[in-house]
């Protein structure tokens, strides 16, 4: 086993041991532990150990491994740290004071200041500051700001090593003795071998002291009943509310008027706040008279006080107002006004029965002779614009427009009743011979109820066709401005005089939407009506219904049918004699697809645009002489033939 390596294998187990204990490694020699190698190891073992020479010992002490293995690697030198990283926020704090001298004053000669003192170790700056004492009356705070501070003429500054307690330190000519510093400024100075002197104690203020004896021996007497500060805890935020007239009837252009009176019984003040109404004429002005106490009688003050340069106290007024003062139906004079109470609140009623006994708040009856109101007359209409309008001037300064049935407008949008009527004698006694027998057309819009009349043209009348009356809403004969009755749909029926503007109109046929329409409404119009128009509608051969504003059908005399399209034929040379290209312009408008043609629909849109109402056969008999087509298609050289000839 000598001689081999301590691996597996290699170690063998002595069968003959028995002890497996570990030896004792000290021994005692005059009472002394002697460290000794154990004989014998862990299992009985022997244990080897070094039996090298002293020589061999010395040289190995001077072996130099640096000429086997060559220079050793040097460590890399600490780095460097400058002063204001290493010293920063690091600052020595001593607590100091200084005394002022008091000059002409028999209470105090002196002030004792307490102040800091801070060292900023980054720089050698120093800083003083005195901390702020509530209602001291001094300006305290920042006394020298953060510098280097002289320390004698030859240039040199304060050092901490120049600081230590109990000592006096000059700034600026004031001196400054130290008293104590903090436990970081002291282990500071103790670690860099300065000796702390004793702590001091900043002495009292004697001013300070000889008032804190004062209010010590000062005494405090509460009154047992009552006083400011219980008023102030117990009443606070609670108010007496009345309610008051001030009757000036007496004066010239006097009146009774409302006011409200609030008692504040947190410090016995009053105020009289005025009550405005709507459109009262008044200035809003919310309070009559301020809150304050108000006296009783304010004029009752010695004949010697100078009230002309000095305002009136407690000591020349005694009586004021108390909540003893006010009671329903108590008149009071208030700065020569006299408000009578008429009633109050509940907090009031409340507070008056608790604290007076007091059970009867009846209110009482102020009201008086009740003003004459001057009644809006509405002036005459003038028959310029609509009713509607002029009532909206009357009735504000800035007219607004009048509301509309926008429902009704939703309902009835583009639905028109179409009438033909004839003038007769109006309210004049005479009538042009030329009146007689004008045809007219009066088109009744459901969406708003107004009226449009339009006269068709007749050659060689004397008369220029065209619109007769703009779109209006016509009041019925008789009616008043303040309640205008105008006309219906169910006011034109067959044999209806209808009276517009002095001029009277009967009717004397109708389209045949309009017996749609009163078929579909049964329930608002008359029977009589719809039996009359439904016998006129019904002579003329056909459908006897019509889509929603279609062509108006009217029984004609003969030859009125050629004389019609004569007319329309004569307006449309006229036109095509002034402005020639308008003609084409208008005919290729409505040829949209370029087919070179156009059809009944789009002659009947050309004669609305230039204000020709012409009716269904009249439109047929005008296609007829244009054209031979059997569909009624109208071509651009047919249309000119036909204007041209």
């Amino acid at each position: 086993m000598e001689g081999l390596p301590f691996l597996p294998g290699n170690t063998f187990r002595d069968p003959t041991q028995m002890k497996y204990h570990v030896s004792q490694t000290l021994g005692y020699k005059n009472g002394y532990a002697i460290p000794k190698r154990p004989e014998v190891g862990v299992g009985g073992t022997q244990l080897f150990y070094n039996n090298l020479s002293e020589s061999e010992l010395d040289e190995l002490a001077n072996f130099n491994p640096t000429l086997t293995y060559g220079q050793a690697k040097q460590a890399a030198p600490a780095a460097f740290i400058p002063a204001h990283v290493a010293w920063d926020k690091k600052v020595l704090k001593f607590n100091g004071y200084f005394k002022q001298t008091v000059h002409e004053s028999p209470d105090e000669y002196y002030r004792v200041r307490p102040v800091d003192i801070y060292y900023y170790l980054e720089d050698d700056s120093i800083a003083v500051i005195e901390p702020h004492v509530e209602n001291s009356g001094m300006p305290q705070g920042k006394l020298i700001k953060r510098q280097r501070l002289p320390k004698n003429d030859q240039g040199d500054t304060w050092h901490w090593k120049d600081l230590n307690l109990g000592m006096n330190i000059v700034f600026y000519g004031k001196s400054f003795h130290i008293t104590n510093c903090d436990k970081f400024t002291k282990d500071f100075l103790e670690s860099e071998g300065i000796e702390i002197n004793e702590a001091e104690f900043i002495p009292t203020d004697p001013y300070i002291q000889k008032r804190a004896d004062a209010v010590a021996l000062r005494t405090y007497t509460t009154q047992s009943a009552f006083d400011k500060l219980k008023q102030f805890k117990e009443l606070d935020r609670k108010v007496l509310r009345f309610y008051c007239v001030w009757d000036d009837r007496d004066s010239m252009f006097g009146e009774m008027r409302p006011f409200l009176l609030h008692y504040y019984l947190v410090d016995d003040t009053l105020e009289i706040r005025e009550v405005h109404t709507p459109n009262d004429g008044r200035d809003p002005f919310p309070v009559l008279i301020g809150r304050h106490k108000v006296p009783k009688d304010r004029f009752n003050v010695p004949a010697a006080f100078p009230g002309a340069v000095l305002e009136l106290t407690d000591q020349e007024i005694k009586n004021y107002f108390t909540p003893k003062d006010f009671q329903i139906g108590k008149t009071l004079q208030i700065y020569g006004r006299r408000f009578l109470i008429y009633d109050c609140d509940n907090f009031t009623k409340g507070f008056y029965y608790n604290h007076f006994g007091i059970t009867n708040f009846d209110p009482v009856e102020v009201k008086g002779v009740a003003k004459t109101l001057p009644k809006m007359e509405i002036a005459e209409y003038n028959n310029f614009g609509s009713l509607e309008d002029s009532l909206q001037s009357c009735n504000s300064l800035v007219p607004q427009p009048a509301k509309k049935d926008f429902i009704k407008m939703l309902e009835n949008d583009h639905k028109e009743l179409r009438f033909e009527a004839i003038m007769m004698p109006g309210c004049k006694d005479t009538m042009r011979a030329e009146d007689r027998g004008r045809r007219f057309i009066i088109s009744y819009r459901l969406a708003d109820d107004m009226i449009t009349i339009f006269e068709p043209p007749v050659k060689n009348s004397g008369i220029i066709g065209g619109k007769f009356l703009e779109r209006t809403r016509v009041a019925k004969p008789g009616s008043t401005l303040e309640k205008p009755q105008y006309y219906g749909p169910q006011d034109f029926y067959i044999g209806a005089v209808i009276e517009i503007f002095r001029h009277r109109f009967i009717i004397t046929n109708a389209d045949a939407y309009v017996l749609k329409y009163i078929e579909d409404h049964k329930s608002q119009f008359p029977d009589q009506m719809y039996m009359s128009i439904k016998e006129k509608v019904g002579e003329y051969p056909g459908p006897k219904e019509s889509v929603k504003g279609g062509p108006m059908k009217v029984q004609r005399q003969p030859g009125d049918l050629e004389n019609m399209v004569r007319q329309v034929k004569a307006q449309l040379k006229k036109l095509s004699i002034t402005d020639k290209s308008r003609i084409d312009e208008m005919f290729l408008r409505y040829n949209n697809d370029r087919t070179g043609y156009i059809d009944i629909n789009n002659l009947r849109d050309l004669c609305k645009r230039l204000q020709l109402p012409i009716d269904q056969d009249v439109l047929e008999s005008v296609i007829c002489q244009i054209t031979s087509h059997p569909e009624g298609h109208i071509s651009l050289e047919e249309f000119r033939e036909f204007v041209e000839n």
